[in-house]
This record gives C-alpha cells, sequence and structure tokens, in this order.
C-alpha cells in the first residue's frame, strides 16, 4: 500500500477519537502523530514532514459552527499548501462541506464513520497525489498527463492556451482517453485554480435529480428535501464546473441548462429567487461533434455555448510511442500499491502492449496492467502474463471512425508522422507525396 510511506497529522479535542484514529492507521502508515490541543500545528509543522492532516471542525467551543476547523484549515494551507486536510465533524451540513472545500479541504467526513471509510478516503488522496506527478512536455506546459506523442502534443499545446482564459471547453474522445484529467489540467493551470472544481456525470442523472442536483432545492420542494441544499453550480461558484457526458442529456435538461448558461442564475426548486452564480463551464462526451450536431438529439445553440474552444483527446491506438511510458507509470504505481517494487517488463510483454488496439483506452491498459502486478509471482512481466478484458470490443483494423474524407486524410497523416517519430521526409515518402505537399496538407488540417 502507499501509506506505508505516508505522515498523517491528527488534530481533535476528543481523546477518544485521538485514540481510535492513532490504533486505526499507526499499522498502515510510516507515522501518526496526535494532538488535542490545534496551537500546536505551527511547531509540529517544523519538526515533521506531514502528508496529510485528519481535522476536527470543532475545539471546544459553545456553539459547534465549524469556524475552528476552517480557522485552522486556512492555517495549515498557509504553512504547507500542497499537503492534503480532510475535515471531520459531527454535524454534516452541506453548506458547510462546500465551503470547507472551497477553502482547500481534500475531503469532508462526518461522524461518525467506518473505518474502512476513512482508510479509503486518505488512500485515494496519496494515491492521486503519487499518480499525479508533475511532468513536464514540450508544449512548455506543466501537467500530470502523460504523453509524448505528436497528437498528444497538439492537446498540451492547445490546453496551454485556453486553460488561463474563461473561455468555456467541450473536450471530445472515447471513453477511458482521459478526458477528465484534461478538464483538471484546464482547472489548475486557469486563474480560477485556488477556487473549486466540482465534477459531475451529467448522462447518469434523471430528469428530476438534474435539477436538484445541478440547481439545488429548498426545503420542502419535494418530499425528501427535509433542509435546503445548495447545488453544484453555487458549490463550483468562483471556481470551475466540469459537467461530463453532457452528450447524452435530454432536450429538455438541455434547454434548462441553456437558459442558466444565458443569464448566469439558478433558481433552487422550491424557490422563487434568483442566485447568481460565477462558473467557467468545461464539458466532455464520447459523442462526435458531426453525431452532436443532429438537432433531433442536441441543440445546436447549446452547442455554441459550451463550445467555445474543442479539445480532442486521441484514442490509445493512436498513441503508440506513449505505450511504454504510460505502462511503466501504471507499474510503478501498481507496484508500490501491492508490495512489488522493481518490476520490469519483457519485451515480449512490451510488443504484446502495442500490438493491442485497446478499445477501452489508457483506462482498459491501467486495469490489464494492475492484473498483472497482482498476478505475477517473479520481477518480469512476460507476454503471458498480459490478459486484456474481454468486456471490450475490438475497433475496426484501421481504427478509423470517420467517414468524412478530410478526417480520414488527417488521420492517416498524423498515423505515418507519428510512425515516424515526427520525420517529415520519411512520412511525406511513405504517404507517396512530397515534402511541400505534406507541409501544405498539414497546414490545412492546422496540424
Amino acid at each position: 500500500m502507499l501509506l506505508k510511506n505516508t505522515s498523517i497529522l491528527i488534530t481533535d479535542d476528543d481523546e477518544d477519537i485521538l485514540t481510535a484514529l492513532r490504533l486505526l492507521f499507526k499499522p498502515l502508515v510510516k507515522e501518526v502523530v496526535v494532538a488535542k490541543n490545534p496551537n500546536v500545528i505551527n511547531n509540529l509543522f517544523q519538526n515533521h514532514n506531514f502528508d496529510l492532516v485528519i481535522l476536527d471542525m470543532n475545539f471546544n467551543g459553545v456553539v459547534n459552527t465549524g469556524n475552528e476547523g476552517i480557522f485552522w484549515l486556512n492555517k495549515i494551507k498557509a504553512i504547507n499548501p500542497k499537503v492534503d486536510v480532510i475535515l471531520i465533524t459531527a454535524y454534516g451540513d452541506i453548506d458547510l462541506a462546500i465551503r470547507s472545500l472551497k477553502e482547500g479541504a481534500s475531503d469532508f467526513i462526518v461522524k461518525p464513520w467506518k473505518n474502512e471509510k476513512i482508510i479509503q478516503a486518505v488512500q485515494e488522496l496519496v494515491e492521486k497525489k503519487k499518480s499525479t506527478k508533475v511532468q513536464k512536455v514540450d508544449a512548455g506546459l506543466e501537467t500530470a498527463i502523460i504523453g509524448e506523442c505528436i497528437p498528444m502534443q497538439h492537446v498540451f499545446t492547445k490546453l496551454k492556451k485556453v486553460a488561463p482564459t474563461d473561455a468555456n471547453i467541450l473536450i471530445l474522445g472515447e471513453n477511458g482517453t482521459g478526458k477528465d484529467l484534461i478538464a483538471q489540467a484546464i482547472h489548475e493551470h486557469s486563474q480560477r485554480k485556488n477556487k473549486p472544481f466540482i465534477k459531475v456525470d451529467v448522462g447518469a442523472l434523471t430528469s428530476t435529480l438534474f435539477e436538484s442536483e445541478l440547481f439545488g432545492y429548498k426545503k420542502g420542494a419535494f418530499t425528501d428535501a427535509r433542509e435546503d441544499r445548495k447545488g453544484r453550480f453555487e458549490a463550483a461558484h468562483g471556481g470551475t464546473l466540469f459537467l461530463d457526458e453532457i452528450g447524452n442529456i435530454s432536450l429538455r435538461q438541455q434547454a434548462r441548462l441553456l437558459t442558466v448558461l444565458q443569464n448566469r442564475v439558478v433558481t433552487p426548486l422550491g424557490s422563487n429567487t434568483s442566485v447568481p452564480v460565477d462558473i467557467r463551464l468545461i464539458c466532455a462526451t464520447n459523442t462526435s461533434l458531426t453525431d452532436l450536431a443532429d438537432e433531433s438529439k442536441f441543440r445546436k445553440d447549446l452547442i455554441y455555448r459550451i463550445n467555445t474552444v474543442d479539445i480532442l483527446m486521441p484514442p490509445l491506438r493512436d498513441r503508440n510511442n506513449d505505450i511504454t511510458q504510460l505502462a511503466n507509470h501504471f507499474i510503478g504505481l501498481y507496484g508500490e500499491k501491492y508490495g512489488k517494487i522493481g518490476i520490469k517488463m519483457d519485451p515480449s510483454f512490451i510488443k504484446k502492449l502495442k500490438n493491442h488496439p485497446f478499445p477501452g483506452n489508457v483506462r482498459e491498459l491501467q486495469y490489464a496492467l494492475e492484473r498483472a502486478i497482482i498476478m505475477t509471482e517473479i520481477d518480469l512481466l512476460k507476454d503471458e502474463d498480459l490478459v486484456f478484458s474481454p468486456i471490450e470490443s475490438t475497433p475496426a483494423a484501421t481504427g478509423i471512425k470517420e467517414t468524412n474524407l478530410d478526417a480520414v486524410e488527417k488521420s492517416t497523416i498524423l498515423k505515418v508522422i507519428e510512425k515516424n517519430s515526427g520525420n517529415i521526409s520519411k512520412s511525406a515518402r511513405e504517404l507517396g507525396i512530397t515534402r511541400a505537399a505534406l507541409y501544405r496538407r498539414l497546414e490545412k488540417h492546422d496540424l
């Protein structure tokens, strides 16, 4: 487990809580430090390199407002902005949760908790930090996304240009290509990076849940509305709202969303009062722009509203030169997680990886390598250790779904240039055209 190298500070004025959490985490992590008085936090940070803090929200207060927790959260972030902070409280108020996340908390857990829940929360934060180590790419952008192939360099170049703006972004690409990572990277390189990043899988929401989740509701608005609740638009105020699978929402939901985006206000269910919202919108879909433009399924006026700039994530079968680098990343990640450090890949393993079309994209590669790490009994992965998921259907041999001639030409050029590691002369010869003709086509397709 990655937790074995983790140092945790736990601060709570309840001795029983401190004892319970210390006993829970002591066998799992490198170091557990407990403190009943938050005033010692500054001194503790001078003597320890904490990866994560579990912080109570109320310390000896007559009224349990959570303000003490917010105060000490800000103090901790001032000492070390990169440390993860999990806030715990007996009062599961959604407004307080939203406020703490806006202030920089990584997670929010309500007392009493289940032990497996708090361990999972810590584990996920540690794994996220491990898997998002910064990588410098040729486009001059620092990002956690792995990729050096030409299609990914185009993604990085566009990302570098659009991230600092407030433009609405539409991310296109097949399932498993990493659209959510691009959305996160855009937020982290924007002027809103210190504000909330809120993700919603809108394609999975029913009509009723769509409105209550996005726009919130007032107490009594429907049968189970026992208290006021802010929606995701309000939660993302000042920051970024990421709507995943936008292509799957109904026409009625599209109309409702368009109204909010045009007016920049939301009206919670059961209320007549509109609430102003300031968000940067990022959307993602596995539907092509051509299919999205079918007005029987999706409103064109909404496409223009969400698509100031679009970013196309290439499928893994078009990123052959990235596969080894991605594989090494996942082998390192899961090797540490499962206590199998130093595992290498045999050439037969790499060959089998590169010959697979990966219909499930990076997600399929990730799961295949996790299985291989779990099952291997030696420190060298061979081709027989690589088992691909039977749930994925293999794409056409060409890997090209477009029927548009220009799209086919663009895809072919990218594949040949990628194959020749960017060498224009070799690529032109293989394509049967002159260097000048290839340059004209590169300019035509904005490559």
